[in-house]
Formats: structure tokens, sequence, C-alpha cells
């Protein structure tokens, strides 16, 4: 049994997507790679094959943990995140209590964090330190060089 991961719509369609390029494109230019290398003759020392066999398991290995992890994925259901906490796919708007500095963050799946976008993972140190918070509480995150607090100001759903 595989992990189950949660993913937005949006991402789940990215890996979809990404799952049809490799299966539909990729798949049959391996195939024809290897066809194209078994025609010129001598396979015993023939490196063109080699190299286009090995291409093709690496890409059936891509394929079948896509595969596992698409048959895995749940789609959070938007709907249903409660905004008294915070969740995956809550905006939170924070305050740091060392230095007054106000800040937003989209708790997401690891897959689809991107710090500069604001999106961070919900399995980061923040992320798991802002998890069931609820407005008005102090997150005491714990990080390399020290102890953060964050006041949490808001939650809203992304």
């Amino acid at each position: 049994m595989g992990n189950v991961s949660y993913y937005t719509a949006e991402g789940l369609k990215k890996l979809r997507d990404e799952l049809n390029q490799l299966r539909d494109v990729e798949r049959p230019k391996a195939s024809q790679a290897i066809a194209e290398a078994r025609d010129k003759g001598d396979l015993s020392e023939n490196a063109e094959y080699d190299a286009a066999k090995e291409a093709q398991g690496l890409l059936e290995l891509k394929i079948s943990k896509m595969e596992e992890v698409l048959a895995n994925a749940r789609l959070i259901d938007e709907s249903q995140l409660d905004t008294s906490k915070v969740l995956v796919l809550s905006t939170v708007k924070l305050k740091n209590q060392n230095n007054g500095m106000e800040m937003s963050y989209t708790l997401v799946a690891e897959s689809e964090a991107d710090l500069k976008a604001g999106k961070i993972s919900v399995s980061s140190p923040i992320g798991k330190g802002l998890l069931g918070k609820v407005v008005g509480e102090i997150a005491e995150i714990v990080v390399p060089n020290g102890t953060l607090k964050f006041e949490i100001l808001e939650i809203n759903r992304a």
C-alpha cells in the first residue's frame, strides 16, 4: 500500500498530464529508438541498443511510480475545509512575533510547495507548526537557528 497524498484539482491535473505525456509520447519514442538501434545489426556490440533499452527501463520505472502516486492521490475537497483551524489549503496570515512582520502562506501538499509563490508544504517545519492552530494562537516553530513565534491573524481557504 503506497502513501496517500492529497492534491488540489490543479495539482492532480498536472500529475495526470505528465503521466499521459510519458505514456503517449515518451514510451512510443523509446520503443522507436530500440527498433532503430536493433535494425543497425549486431546487438552484441551495439551500444546504441543498450542505451535505448536502459532509457526504456528508466522510463517504465518512472511511469509505474507515477501510476502508483496517482492511484494513491486523493483530491482535497475544498468545500469540506474548515476555516476555524489551519489545514491543508488554508491561507494563513501570520505576524512574526520576533520582528513584527506580517506574512501570508498557503499550506499545500509537498509536491505543490513553492516558496516564491507563498506556498509551503504541510510537512515542512513551519507547515507542521501551523496545522491545527486557530486565530489568535501563537505557533512556536523550532527552526535550525532558533524558535519562531507566529501569531495567527486570520485563516482563509485557498
